[in-house]
Formats: structure tokens, C-alpha cells, sequence
């Protein structure tokens, strides 16, 4: 019998976020590789499936629940989920076992303090904060918007660089130790590219707003890839991007194809697990700009898209927030912090694109590893 461990998150809201789900169930099949039954919680409430007047969808609702069970299907998850509903009522796991699982378990992996569901909580013995935005749950509770932390005994962050006298995201008093996004690599394994072309996947906002902090706005991504439109019309390769934008930023839309990137629809790329995968696998390298905030507080934060670029043996090309301090770059992954910098990296990868896809492979496989890296993390968190 093995022992279970819950992992929170949030799957059931993004329906059709193929990339968003791979980030949260990378957590339960590590967990499941180290000989643990990952347990998949999520939740859904009234304000999440919401229509126009503020009641429940019951379309949106439909939706959301049938993306969660295509989901942990995927995973093979279906047996060891629950999405907790508005009513009482859950998808899978009934509550009773739910809180029987908790009990049981040696830790419970709270993804961005997801489930907030206080007789679920009370019943964990340790419970773990797991930071995959570095920055924004930590201004929110610096300046009193939202407190995500409450009540959680540890804090793990993806940013590597959390505590540091050179990071501008605060602590906010707590020991933050650090990990990777962790890949499951058996799920990622290399195969001949169809293209050498340079692809993104991501959001041009994202569901968070910039926050406004010591004097200076902390934006998205959109303000940092407008200092690098140009970056296709300075390589001979194509540039392709999965991007999730919405209609009413056609100017910036405009502008990123006059400098010719090619804008791919996200629901078909990336429309599935299974589909940003293969969007992954088949392209050359990855292009990856990341959010202002990222950079601004150099959080020394990396993306769980790069890591599956890497277990699948394409090179990244990476904008550094502070990531090169704590990974080796130059071979396989490669930093840029200019235009002219991401200019260069492009046409390294391009010179020798066999040696950067075995360099790649290696990286994940050292530092990537969902074993190595939630094995080191539960040990961080003090769980055997």
C-alpha cells in the first residue's frame, strides 16, 4: 500500500490549458515515480464558472469538471483525484476520503495555496506552500491584498534567488527554500525535431494584474516581449508563438507580426496535455521572455515550459531573471538579458544545434529530474 500525498492546485479553471495542467501534474507523477499515491485536489466555486450576473454557468461549470476528468485521466489520475464543488458534492475522491488521505499523508503540497478548505487543511500534518509565481504572493500580502501563506508550516519557491541580498521579492519573514520545476522525463523523451523553428507557449497578461510596489510597476510579460519585437527579423529562422491574447491588444498584435513572428492559436497548440507536448517536441528550440516581475526582482525564477523544452532535448533560449546565478548556461540553455544578447543565442543554437539538443537533454536530466527535485524538496520540508 503506498503511502498517499496530496498535491492542490488549479486544473479545473483553465479548461484547455494544456500547458498549465503539465505544470501541476509534473508534482503528482514525480510523486508517484518516488513510490508515493499522489493524491490531485482541486476545487470549484460559484466566482470561477461565473456568467454575466454573477451566478454559476452551468455550460462554464460543465466544462471545467469535464476538463479536471480528461485531466487526471491523462495522468492516471483518475482513481486518486477530487475536484471539490461549490455544493459540498466532489468529482472523484469523496470528501471523507479526501480528509482520510490527508491524515495519512506526511505532507500535503499546496500549489500556490490553492485549496483553502479549512477541515481539509486542519487535517495535514505538514503543510507546504509551493511558490510557482515568485512575486506575487509576496507583494500581495506585503501590501495587504491577500494573505496565501496563513496557516502553511513550509515554503518551497521556484524563484532560486528568494532570501538573497540581490532579489527584490520579499520574504515576508518566512525560510523559503528553493527548488526546479520538476519534470516527470519519462513523459518527455527525445525525438527528431519536424522543425527547426524557435516556439513559445504562454499568456501575453496572464490572470494576474502588474502590482505597483516601492515606487515602480512590476508588469506581465507583454511589457518585457515588446523589447524584443525584433528579434525574428534579425535571425534566419522562424519564430512561432502559442500565445493566449486577447482581441483588444491588436496594436501589440500588429506589431509582432510585422516583425514576423508567427502567432499560433493556443487552443489548437496547446489545446490538451497531449497537444503541448507534441507542440513542444516537434519545434526546433524554445524562445522564452518572461513576465517583468520575474526580471525586475531578478527571483532567479524558471519556467516549467523551458524545462520540458529541455527534457525533450530542445535548446532554450531563455531571458535571464537571475536563473544563470544557480544554472549553467551557455550550452543547451542560454541567457539573454538584451536584444542583442537573444540575437547571439539564436544564432549559437542555429551553428550547432546537435551539441545545445544533447547539452539540453543532459540539464533536465541533472537538474530537472521530478525524482531528484521532489525528493530534494520533501527533504527541505523535512519529510523522509
Amino acid at each position: 500500500m503506498r503511502t498517499p500525498l496530496p498535491v492542490a492546485a488549479s486544473i479545473a479553471q483553465r479548461p484547455g490549458y494544456g500547458g498549465h495542467a503539465w505544470a501541476f501534474l509534473q508534482y503528482a507523477v514525480g510523486l508517484r515515480q518516488l513510490g508515493y499515491e499522489p493524491i490531485l485536489i482541486d476545487r470549484l466555486s460559484v466566482e470561477m464558472t461565473a456568467g454575466a450576473d454573477g451566478t454559476s454557468s452551468a455550460p462554464a461549470r460543465r466544462t471545467a469538471i469535464e476538463w479536471f476528468r480528461q485531466v487526471a485521466e491523462f495522468a492516471g489520475l483518475e482513481s486518486s483525484s477530487s475536484l471539490l464543488l461549490e455544493d459540498g458534492e466532489t468529482i472523484g475522491l469523496s470528501r471523507k476520503e479526501l480528509g482520510e488521505a490527508i491524515a495519512a499523508a506526511p505532507c500535503l503540497l499546496n500549489l500556490m495555496g490553492f485549496l483553502t478548505d479549512p477541515d481539509l487543511l486542519d487535517r495535514a500534518e505538514t503543510l507546504v506552500f509551493v511558490d510557482v509565481d515568485p512575486g506575487f504572493p509576496q507583494l500581495w500580502r506585503e501590501l495587504g491584498l491577500a494573505d496565501l501563506f496563513a496557516g502553511h508550516h513550509r515554503f518551497v519557491s521556484v524563484g532560486a534567488n528568494l532570501g538573497h541580498a540581490d532579489c527584490g521579492v520579499p520574504t515576508c519573514g518566512l525560510e523559503w527554500a528553493a527548488i526546479r520545476p520538476p519534470v516527470a522525463l519519462d513523459l518527455w523523451q527525445c525525438a527528431p525535431p519536424a522543425s527547426r523553428a524557435f516556439r513559445g507557449v504562454g499568456s501575453w497578461r496572464g490572470p494576474y494584474g502588474p502590482i505597483e510596489h516601492g515606487g515602480r510597476t512590476l508588469g506581465l510579460r507583454v511589457h518585457e516581449f515588446r523589447k524584443f519585437a525584433a528579434l525574428p527579423r534579425r535571425v534566419d529562422a522562424e519564430f512561432e508563438l502559442a500565445l493566449d491574447i486577447d482581441p483588444a491588444d491588436s496594436t501589440d498584435m500588429e506589431t509582432m507580426r510585422a516583425n514576423q513572428w508567427r502567432l499560433t492559436d493556443p487552443a489548437v497548440a496547446a489545446g490538451s496535455p497531449s497537444a503541448y507536448r507534441d507542440f513542444v517536441q516537434s519545434s526546433g528550440a524554445e524562445i522564452a521572455i518572461a513576465k517583468n516581475i520575474y526580471v525586475a526582482t531578478n527571483s532567479g525564477w524558471f519556467s516549467d515550459r523551458s524545462a520540458c523544452f529541455l527534457a525533450s532535448g530542445r535548446p532554450v533560449l531563455a531571458q535571464d531573471t537571475g536563473f544563470a546565478g544557480s544554472l549553467p548556461t551557455g550550452e543547451g540553455l542560454l541567457a539573454f538579458g538584451t536584444l542583442e544578447e537573444a540575437v547571439a543565442g539564436a544564432e549559437e543554437i542555429l551553428g550547432d544545434w546537435p551539441r545545445h539538443s544533447r547539452a539540453a537533454r543532459a540539464l533536465s536530466e541533472e537538474a530537472f529530474d521530478a525524482e531528484k527535485v521532489l525528493g530534494g524538496m520533501l527533504c527541505q520540508v523535512g519529510v523522509a
